[in-house]
């Protein structure tokens, strides 16, 4: 057990330091390129349309490793606040819950100007989102929209159990469809279970896609033509990771 324990340490260390050098050589390359510290300015024009979609993908995913291993880059607000005034040339955008555990922008260890961050009960779309994320994609060039769900999520939980209050109820709809589509669940389905309420928060995330594809000719030709991807991913609250579904 003990040599197990010790074996794991030596691995999250190690794969700690690999994370640190990374961000360093990055660093480095940006300062021998003339530019400040990326904590210390935002992303330009420029550099967004260099950047491929699959390439921001790859930076989401390693600015989540770093977040989950405590190593965020340490970053100036006032000045990248300052040096956004002119304009913004963020390389995503995010669609998520309105859920105060799950901070977007820190989970993928990015700053201002980074991000376009939708936010609504449940992560699902709607022409108000759908035109967020056009915005985002088509106008302003983001490469990458990313449809972010979050485990033990109240909304969800609340469309499971049909929960019935004010306006609550009608915003229930759209997610209870991940709900039915599930009829075939041999378990309880209750968000009692958390085999079940996981499997609906993954479903939810999987038809948010898919009715974006179907409602936004727009993303669809964007996508089909390689200029974003659309993805969906889950994230982990205990850990802190994305898990991007398939």
């Amino acid at each position: 057990m003990k040599k197990s324990a010790d074996l794991l340490a030596t691995t999250i260390c190690v794969f700690a330091f690999c994370c640190a050098a990374s961000l360093c050589h990055a660093e480095d390359q940006e300062s021998e390129a003339g530019l400040l510290p990326r904590g210390k300015r935002v992303m330009t024009r420029e550099e967004q349309k260099a950047l491929k979609p699959q390439e921001v993908l790859d930076l989401l995913k390693e600015g989540n490793q770093r977040y989950a291993l405590g190593s965020l880059t340490q970053r100036n607000h006032s000045k990248q606040i300052r040096a956004a005034v002119a304009g913004q040339f963020p390389k995503a955008v995010v669609l998520s819950c309105v859920d105060s555990r799950v901070p977007v922008e820190d989970m993928f260890d990015c700053g201002i100007g980074d991000l376009f961050v939708a936010r609504v009960a449940g992560n699902f779309a709607n022409t108000d989102i759908l035109g967020s994320m056009e915005f985002a994609c088509k106008v302003s060039g983001s490469k990458v929209a990313v449809v972010l769900g979050h485990d033990n999520c109240g909304a969800v939980a609340a469309a499971i159990d049909r929960v019935e209050l004010g306006n609550i109820t009608k915003m229930l709809t759209r997610i209870e469809q991940a709900v039915a589509s599930l009829e075939d669940y041999p378990g309880q389905k209750t968000s009692d279970d958390p085999k079940f309420l996981a499997k609906v928060i993954d479903r939810n995330v999987l038809m948010t896609i898919s009715y974006i594809r179907k409602n936004s000719p727009i993303l669809k030709m964007m996508k089909e033509n390689g200029d974003i991807v659309i993805v969906g991913g889950v994230y982990d609250m205990n850990t802190g990771k994305v898990h991007f579904l398939d």
